[in-house]
């Protein structure tokens, strides 16, 4: 995986990480969140990368091994469209963010077990 694409799975990591803190929904309560989090992370990233795809040539991945940078995009048109997709993508998460902690409650560390005792 190219840089530019680690980077994009972490940036929504991390705000897919911050969304479901806000609604309580921690690896405290929700012990097996993190495979949630990761998932729904290559989702938006992959979501980013086929909607730039799907304007262009070539992929991002195909551009990054061409330029021999797989350190950052370069280019600033594509970066454009990258921005543009990456603002969609986390709209659309942000918009659903609130219904999740309901949903993920199946997810929840059942009360009195190991590790909540003081």
């Amino acid at each position: 995986m190219g840089e530019s694409q680690h980077r994009l799975q972490s940036h929504f990591r991390d705000i897919i990480r911050a969304e479901l803190a806000a609604g309580g929904v921690t690896t405290e309560t929700h012990p097996m969140i993190h495979l949630f989090i990761e998932n729904h992370a290559i989702l938006l990233r992959d979501f980013v990368f086929s909607g730039v795809s799907l304007s262009r040539q070539f992929r991002v991945e195909e551009i990054e091994r061409l330029t021999g940078d797989t350190t950052s995009m370069i280019r600033v048109d594509i970066w454009d469209q990258l921005k543009s997709h990456i603002e969609t993508a986390e709209k659309q998460f942000q918009s659903q963010a609130g219904t999740l902690p309901k949903l993920l409650s199946a997810f929840e560390k059942p009360p009195g077990s190991w590790g909540s005792e003081k």
